[in-house]
């Protein structure tokens, strides 16, 4: 029998609310601290408890980051699950089960590790068994695969820092489950792992963190939000990191956060910070961006710069919170109701979700207009291996801002929404210069700010914000065009549907 080194998938089934994200973290590190390319994907339910969840760890030498097509090892530790697990298998995989389950293993024609995990569990910490069975399998897998005992030990140290009794326990059950497939099971499958250097200089980031932040170099000043999953991690990741990347000297906080009692209220208040001078942000789902609606419309109007992050999920309506799609383009591309035409920024990787984040506000001001980040469930809310981010190294673009009164005053004939220049970006004040005016209006309006009606006033002025759009194309990131020479198909994608296209291409 050949030995497969490190190019199989594992996927691990166990309920939500039990503890078992811990141990599969710790698994994951683990692998990642051998030097071994390796993600991880988390199928978790949207309740708080007790539903099935899924944890899918893929391993593969070429750095692929999709889940993979099949199967190679499962663990079976839920038995609402368990048939349906075990059906799903191909001939030859290999079960690693939890046989306190009270559940049947009629399989044959898989290779079959049966393992006591709740009885080792309450051997160790009756009150906590539940949750020490997913560090029981995580002992019984580095035993079966080879994987290095100093790299799960660092795991468990790195999983969980500074509480000392919770690594003493968990350490304690993963020498109890090495130790159990050492003396009780005999391998019989040809999956192993091999170390393959270093990933010195290297880190696992999810990308709402890498979209925090991003938009913490952005100079964020103001986050208004409503939790929602999937986006919550990302205004939960700015309001992590500003104690130790965005305050004074004297210890102050150099953002606002804000935590409305709505989406709407939310958007109003990025509006506010936008109008105000400041660079603004919400992060939200779908739904979110449903109720924002009238307010997006009126930034796009009223030329208000604003930064509004998308986490996609399943839709329509409530839809399924904790699944992926990439449903919500066409609503942010055409948000609200009239003629609008908005900007998008789509990351496909965490580098890009760093950089997105603070390039956002560069263009919002840009531009003076709403600009959409849109990521998505798989993307923000997973765990992706990454070797740094590319920083900023220009000024911020604070765009058409007339900061100095000379230069007020020495303007013929200045108007709010005139386009001097011919880009269709007009001038701007802020209020507290000094320098009037700094109306900013939603219905219609001239190039002075005056409320119109006449047909040929709203007809300039939507020709004139179409060709403001228009001429934002060549200040974004262009797409990535990947030529061959000979080709009978062309794919054509964008997100994070990166990983899973850049392997089908190879």
């Amino acid at each position: 029998m050949d030995a497969i080194v490190n190019d199989f998938t594992i996927n691990i089934a166990t309920a939500n609310g039990t503890g078992s994200q811990s141990a599969n973290l710790i698994l994951l590190q683990s692998l990642f601290n051998m030097g071994i390319e390796v993600s991880g994907k988390n199928l978790f339910p949207s309740n708080i408890s007790g539903l099935p969840t899924w944890y899918i760890v893929r391993l593969s030498d070429a750095g692929y980051q999709a889940p993979g097509d099949r199967t190679h090892i499962q663990v079976l530790v839920n038995p609402a699950t368990w048939e349906d697990d075990l059906a799903q298998l191909q001939p030859g995989s290999v079960v690693v089960w939890n046989s306190d389950a009270k559940k049947p293993m009629d399989r044959e024609d898989v290779i079959s590790y049966p393992v006591p995990m709740t009885k080792m569990a309450r051997g160790v910490n009756a009150k906590l068994a539940r949750m020490i069975t997913n560090v029981i399998y995580v002992g019984v897998l580095a035993e079966m695969l080879g994987i290095d005992e100093t790299a799960v030990v660092e795991a468990i140290g790195k999983q969980f820092k500074g509480k000392a009794s919770a690594i003493e326990l968990n350490t304690t059950a993963f020498h109890l489950g090495r130790d159990h497939a050492r003396e009780h099971l005999t391998k019989t499958d040809p999956y192993e792992v091999a170390a393959r250097g270093s990933n010195k200089g290297r880190f696992f980031m999810e990308g709402n963190e890498a979209a925090a932040l991003g938009a913490l170099f952005g100079g964020v000043q103001m986050l208004a939000w409503y939790p929602i999953t999937p986006s919550s991690s990302l205004a939960e990741g700015i309001i992590g990191w500003i104690p130790e990347l965005r305050t004074n000297d004297d210890g102050e906080a150099t953002c606002a956060v804000v935590q409305a009692e709505d989406e709407l209220a939310a958007a109003g208040m990025v509006l506010g910070a936008g109008w105000a001078g400041a660079r603004g942000m919400t992060a939200t789902s779908g739904p979110g961006i449903s109720l924002m609606q009238e307010f997006i419309g009126l930034a796009y109007f009223a030329e208000i710069p604003s930064v509004f992050w998308d986490v996609n999920r399943v839709g329509p309506s409530t839809g399924l919170p904790t699944r992926t799609q990439q449903s919500d383009l066409q609503m942010l591309y055409e948000g609200s109701h009239g003629d609008t035409q908005h900007i998008v920024l789509i990351p496909g990787t965490v580098e890009e979700c760093f950089e997105f984040g603070w390039r956002a506000f560069d263009v919002s001001e840009r531009f003076q207009t709403p600009v959409f980040g849109l990521s998505d469930l798989d993307l923000g809310m997973n765990r992706w291996a990454c070797e740094g981010f590319t920083y900023p190294d220009a000024p911020m673009d604070r765009g058409k801002v007339i900061r100095d009164r000379d230069i007020f005053e020495a303007m013929e004939d200045f108007g709010r929404y005139r386009d001097v220049d011919g880009d269709g970006i007009p001038y701007r004040t802020l209020p507290g210069s000094g320098m009037a005016p700094i109306l900013y209006r939603g219905t219609g309006h001239d190039p002075y700010g005056v409320y119109s009606e006449k047909s040929h006033i709203y007809l300039d002025l939507m020709d004139r914000l179409r060709r403001k759009i228009d001429g934002a194309r060549d200040h974004l990131p262009a797409p990535i065009l990947r030529e061959e020479e000979e080709c009978d198909v062309g794919i054509v994608y964008f997100g994070s549907m990166e990983n899973t296209i850049q392997e089908i291409d190879d």
